[in-house]
């Protein structure tokens, strides 16, 4: 449990901004330090060792190094540029790892509260155990429901529209099935046809190479070499060296032929009748025809073939189809049912039970004569969490019966107070690593902040928690105690943090209990309050 005391503008507000920042909360210039300063930095680190936070964020393609995680936001003018662990991701994915690791509380946070919705799914929350499977459930009922609603209400026609759309199916289908076509069959007939298109000029230049090394009656690459091998006999039979010149230009003659051979047949894979290029270009054309109106590919042409054809089937015996399908309905719809009346039956259990606890840790804090209740209604209509609508109820004087807590029957303090006793209730069932309170201690004091303090406390067992307070019954909780001040430098103001050991916490327990004038006294009360609170642990 940490604990951030200071005084009254020291900069908390600013330290809690800073998070807000960092887990993507909204930004403008204006927030940047005046005279000169071009951007700012917001670094929050985080050790995670909880598996199923690792896995969450495995799900999200983010993985900590040595299980650390640092999100950090660059503050420039107009914009902002948000990292994890060094690599640049947008908004929504900081907000996305920020929901896992961090859960902020301040006054306007209790709100959440009054919202009705929000009701249910801390009900959920508290008996996740029982209820996750049973969600699981439901949620697959509910599609699967849905699903054949869909289909019934697609596929209900009257007679003159199917039989407008059995002709379409039956058109379709034999258009696709008179093709005949085949997987990668497009690929290879673009292939031929581009080669057939491009085949003039590339005849052109195969012919010319043809002439030059064989064909040219005013000489060529043949003949030449021909005279020169007659011409280099005589030196063939001088010396040594005049027989391997001689050899080598009979190679070349030989390799010059084959060469030749080579490029005849090259030249005869170009030569196409004009049937042919007409055939590849016809196929080529209904093949784009069938894309065009069936699917970007074969495979979705034919795919789109194996559609039509089971609609075929359906309209061709419409009526054992639709009596079919009302009856898939009608069993989906009943085990829809069956799932969302198992899961409200749990609700039911658990609604009590819960409400229990959270009475209980009212009291603890001070609600002398608390009632709270959770009733479930009916929903209108069935969703993937069943049939339930859940309401907070709330009487928190003696003679006064309970009231929708969305109501005006709280004020801000005692909110606070309502939303910290379901956090201690729900203490060892949330994810979120670290939850942070700010001014928890609104409208509160004596007996009543001492417990507060002990349900932090309480709460900071399985949870990093950290507070900003101003009062000492709080603060005297911490496990650790940070201060915050203002220093003067130079033209501006620096607020400066840091961590006191037990004789400056117990220094800032007595300015929180005595303000301007500390005395003595006041001093060994402070030191007396540390103690307890040690005790109390």
């Amino acid at each position: 449990m940490n604990i951030l005391t200071g005084e009254t503008g020291a900069g908390k507000s600013i330290l809690l901004g800073s998070v807000t920042l960092a887990l993507g909360g909204k930004y403008n210039a204006q927030m940047l330090r005046n005279g000169g300063a071009k951007s700012g930095l917001v670094e929050l680190t985080f050790h995670i060792k909880e598996e199923k936070i690792l896995k969450k964020l495995e799900a999200l393609d983010i993985y900590p190094e040595d299980g650390y995680l640092t999100l950090s936001r660059r503050l420039l003018e107009g914009r902002s540029v948000s990292k994890i662990n060094g690599e640049t991701v947008n908004m929504s994915v900081l907000k996305d790892v920020a929901s896992l690791l961090i859960d902020i509380h301040g006054q306007h946070d209790n709100q959440t509260l009054l919202h009705r919705k929000n009701h249910l799914t801390l009900l959920d929350l508290y008996g996740k155990e029982q209820t996750d499977p049973l969600k699981e459930k439901m949620a697959s009922c509910y599609q699967e429901w849905k699903a054949v609603c869909k289909k019934v209400e697609q596929s209900s026609l009257d007679e003159e529209s199917r039989r407008r759309e059995l002709s379409l199916a039956e058109f379709e289908v034999n258009e696709i099935e008179e093709a005949a076509l085949k997987e990668g069959e497009d690929e290879l007939l673009e292939e031929q046809y581009r080669k057939m298109t491009d085949s003039r000029k590339l005849t052109e230049g195969v012919a010319e190479a043809y002439q030059y090394t064989a064909e040219d009656e005013r000489g060529n690459a043949s003949d030449y070499l021909s005279r020169a091998i007659r011409s280099l006999q005589e030196a063939a039979s001088f010396d040594e060296k005049g027989s391997q010149l001689y050899d080598q230009i009979v190679e070349i003659d030989s390799l010059l032929n084959d060469f030749n051979r080579d490029l005849a047949e090259y030249a005869k894979s170009f030569e196409y009748s004009e049937e042919e290029f007409s055939e590849v270009e016809s196929r080529l054309n209904e093949v784009n025809h069938l894309k065009a109106k069936y699917g970007n590919t074969i495979s979705d042409i034919l795919a789109y073939c194996e559609e039509k054809r089971q609609r075929l089937s359906e309209l061709e015996d419409y009526d054992s189809f639709m009596q079919e399908l009302l009856e898939k309905q009608e069993k989906a719809e009943k085990q829809m049912e069956k799932a969302a009346m198992e899961l409200h039956e749990v609700r039911e259990q658990n609604a009590v039970k819960f409400a229990e606890e959270i009475v209980h840790q009212m009291s603890e804090l001070n609600f002398l004569d608390a009632r709270f209740e959770i009733r479930l209604t009916e929903a209108k209509s069935y969703s993937a969490q069943g049939k339930d609508d859940a309401e907070f109820y709330l009487s928190v004087n003696p003679g006064e019966p309970v009231r929708p807590l969305g109501g005006d029957v709280a004020s801000g303090g005692e909110l606070s107070r309502i939303m910290l006793a379901i956090k201690t209730v729900l203490a060892d069932e949330e994810d979120t690593p670290t939850l942070i309170f700010d001014e928890i201690d609104s409208g509160i004091s004596g007996i009543t902040a001492g417990r507060v303090g002990e349900r932090l406390q309480l709460i900071g067992k399985s949870r990093q928690v950290i507070c900003i307070t101003h009062l000492s019954q709080i603060a005297a909780a911490a496990d650790v105690h940070f201060c915050i001040h203002k220093e003067a430098e130079d033209n501006s103001v620096r607020t400066q943090i840091e961590r006191l050991d037990q004789e400056d916490s117990v220094a800032e327990l007595a300015r929180l209990l005595g303000g301007a004038n500390v005395t003595d006294g006041i001093i060994d009360s402070a030191r007396e309050m540390k103690e307890l609170a040690k005790r109390e642990k």
